[in-house]
């Protein structure tokens, strides 16, 4: 299978490996050894570096994948004698380690390009001008000021201040909670009765000072009534209602 290199591209051997794995779409953990030994060969046959410390590197890497392909290709019974550990082992071991520390570079390298776009100054704004005060002419700036103008602005201040008042908030008023104590209500009314002797019930609730006063009142009326201390009456319907306080039932 040929395929193509840039011998730039890679920094050594793993590089190369690795290189090959990712473009063959491979498992690391599980290298197809036949097919990446034959193209890591391909490209060492290609190099053309005069480098001996490049080229003897590639060529022990090349050495280490032939004797690994060696052990693989071994009849089973054979490979008995080289233990049970897989050939490839060790090799993904170094390749995983390399991956990991290439990363990381690689990771220092875009933060390293981050830090030389960023760039410092300290201030270097003179003493005499960082510490300069304009004087105001108190006559110059109130030269054209009127009482005209000091009108008009008296009342956009005032405008303003108008303008903040919600109108229908504003209204209103505070609203108090309103006690009602029905034992209380039962002898002030049995006591009204006693003054009054016959009443109407409109001339009882006249003097109740809020709704629910008037509501105690009127539980207050129902348990008189159901004492027999009053006895009310009503003539015609929405006519106004009679109370008459008996006298001889009062407890």
């Amino acid at each position: 299978m040929g395929i193509s290199f840039k011998l730039e591209v890679f920094e050594g051997p793993l590089d190369l490996l690795l290189h090959l794995i990712e473009k063959n779409k491979v498992s690391i953990h599980d290298i197809p050894i036949v097919l990446i030994t034959e193209q890591y060969m391909e490209y060492v046959n290609h190099m053309e570096t005069k480098d001996l410390n490049i080229m003897s590197e590639f060529l022990v890497m090349a050495a280490t994948l032939l004797n690994i392909k060696s052990k693989m290709l071994l009849p089973k019974d054979e490979k008995k004698d080289f233990g049970e550990e897989d050939p490839r082992q060790e090799l993904v071991e170094r390749l995983l380690e390399y991956k990991m520390y290439k990363y990381i570079s690689l990771e220092l390298k875009d933060r390293e390009l981050d830090a030389g776009r960023a760039f410092f100054k300290n201030p270097t704004i003179p003493e005499e001008i960082n510490d300069y005060e304009e004087k105001v002419d108190i006559s110059t700036l109130l030269s054209d000021l009127t009482l005209a103008k000091l009108h008009r602005i008296f009342e956009s201040v005032m405008k303003r201040q108008t303008d903040k008042v919600d109108p229908i908030r504003s209204k209103f008023g505070r609203i108090e909670k309103e006690e009602g104590n029905l034992t209380e209500k039962i002898e002030e009314v049995a006591k009204y009765g006693r003054l009054h002797k016959r009443f109407s019930f409109y001339q009882l609730l006249m003097g109740q000072r809020g709704k629910t006063e008037v509501i105690v009142t009127f539980l207050a009326i129902l348990e008189l009534m159901k004492t027999g201390e009053i006895i009310i009456r009503q003539d015609n319907l929405f006519e106004d209602i009679m109370i008459t306080y008996k006298e001889a039932a009062a407890v």
